[in-house]
């Protein structure tokens, strides 16, 4: 079988090597002498694969700079991130290859992350660093966790992993998502149908749901608005869920507590964006959910168990439904 890994040339950290493949091949069983296999950087490499590549192991950016695709004999795109968004509209991959994303492996670092989120937004740390950045001292006292209300919109390995550290400061914890489905670490979960019920009465608001048309934009200003004076947000599903220029004048006008931020609508964030110049706003440039130790061995692992499903006549996990989006 021919495999084509491609690597994204401004992410060096976490390329694939060969070892890494034949390390993977060697945990799932498989001989190396069954795969032809190649590993590419440019935009050559990958259309010089395509052209006889039944599988293709990728981020969804290099992909989508070929778009539309011809590649007559692929039979599973394996996207190594989390979702598969950047390569919407689907219909510009060939039908007859499975879109399976990388869901699942992330949920750990991106549980600490949220955790460290939540905790400087209630000790108020974004109001400090931008005090600190003006020679003011400015004392506030804040309470413990304990009793807070935090809800999660998006409840898949991200935000369930979220929930459930929270859940361990004692925090109140509602869960919102599409189809309202109960989650063992939420003390309650609501479907997104009932979104603007819950925000006047949410302290913190985590953002860890998939891109799509239902939810392009869905913390406009007036959803933004509905949140209580200080309130905080964080997002790490993706920038777009957010209006950002709304989000901005909340946070300039104080409305807003504070925010913290993974995921920008333009990545990286231009030098010219308001964000770089908002008052208690923390950006950090896509980090929150990857560890450099962990990731690759576990993206190929997932990748020979999609393989192994394909070969059995199954769906594999994490298939991407192409109507839905994810």
């Amino acid at each position: 079988m021919r495999v084509h890994i491609q690597n994204a040339l401004d992410n060096p950290l976490f390329a694939m090597t060969a070892v890494q493949w034949q390390e993977a091949a060697d945990r799932a069983g498989e001989s190396h002498s069954a795969y032809a296999l190649s590993i590419g950087e440019t935009e050559q490499d990958l259309t010089a694969a395509l052209a006889e590549a039944e599988a293709l192991i990728t981020p969804p950016a290099p992909l989508a700079a070929s778009l539309p695709l011809v590649a007559p004999a692929l039979r599973l795109i394996f996207c190594t991130t989390a979702g598969a968004d950047a390569l919407a509209p689907f219909d510009r991959l060939p039908p007859t290859a499975a879109l399976v994303c990388n869901r699942g492996i992330h949920g750990e670092k991106a549980g600490e992350y949220a955790t460290m989120a939540i905790l400087m937004l209630a000790m108020r740390l974004p109001a400090f660093i931008s005090a600190q950045s003006r020679s003011l001292w400015e004392p506030r006292y804040t309470p413990t966790l304990a009793g807070r209300r935090l809800a999660v919109l998006g409840l898949g390995t991200l935000g369930g992993a979220i929930a459930a550290r929270a859940r361990s400061f004692e925090m109140s914890v509602t869960g919102i998502n599409l189809s309202g489905s109960d989650h063992p670490a939420c003390h309650r979960t609501l479907p997104a149908s009932e979104l603007d019920s819950v925000l006047p009465e949410t302290e913190f608001l985590l953002l860890a749901c998939p891109l799509t048309p239902l939810t392009r934009g869905i913390l406009d200003y007036r959803r933004l608005s509905l949140l209580p004076p200080g309130a905080g947000v964080v997002n790490i599903g993706r920038g777009a869920l957010i209006v950002e220029d709304a989000l901005t004048d909340l946070l300039f006008s104080g409305h807003l507590g504070g925010a913290i931020l993974d995921v920008f609508g333009m990545e990286p964030l231009p030098p010219v964006h308001r964000f770089w110049r908002t008052p208690n706003l923390i950006v950090t440039p896509h980090i929150s959910a990857d560890d450099p130790t962990t990731y690759n061995p576990r993206t190929l692992d997932r990748f020979f168990t999609a393989l192994a499903a394909l070969r059995r006549g199954e769906t594999p996990l994490n298939t991407v439904d192409r109507a839905r989006g994810y």
